[in-house]
């Protein structure tokens, strides 16, 4: 999907800040009914269950998708946008999205987790990205 989530890094503001709207998939996956939610100073605590290998994209690499391996089960704890603080478990696609976001604020794309072999035949896709040489409707922070 279309920016299911952002992360403060991805629009140049250097906090550890992301938010996220999973309500488009509940229709097929329906305890993601309602999931909107902001995670402040977001730690991730524990990476556990069966590692995954599920297709991603991301609004910073437009165009580009791969299957990047995950840990199906997470705990962490967060801030909400009340500043109360959380420490909750995610599993499944939630919990994957978390951590693709909370990926941004470490500083890191989903391209991280590939092979080497992978990124390098995605290597002029990148090249073209970074040259802002993609067609978007929305403004990329190379």
């Amino acid at each position: 999907g279309d920016g299911i989530g952002l992360a403060a890094p991805q629009i140049g503001l250097p906090i550890r800040l992301f938010i996220m709207d999973l309500d488009p998939f509940s229709e097929d996956i329906p305890e993601l009914k309602g999931f909107k939610k902001a995670f402040i100073n977001a730690k991730i605590t524990r990476f556990y269950g069966e590692t995954v290998a599920e297709e991603e994209g991301c609004l910073s690499l437009p165009g580009i998708h791969e299957r990047v391996p995950r840990a199906n089960d997470i705990e962490i704890t967060y801030f909400d946008e009340h500043f109360t603080e959380h420490n909750e478990l995610y599993s499944g696609w939630a919990a994957r999205v978390i951590q693709h976001e909370y990926d941004h604020i470490e500083g890191k794309l989903f391209i991280d987790h590939i092979s080497p072999i992978r990124r390098r035949l995605i290597k002029g896709k990148l090249d073209a990205i970074l040259k802002g040489k993609v067609d978007v409707k929305y403004k990329i922070k190379p």
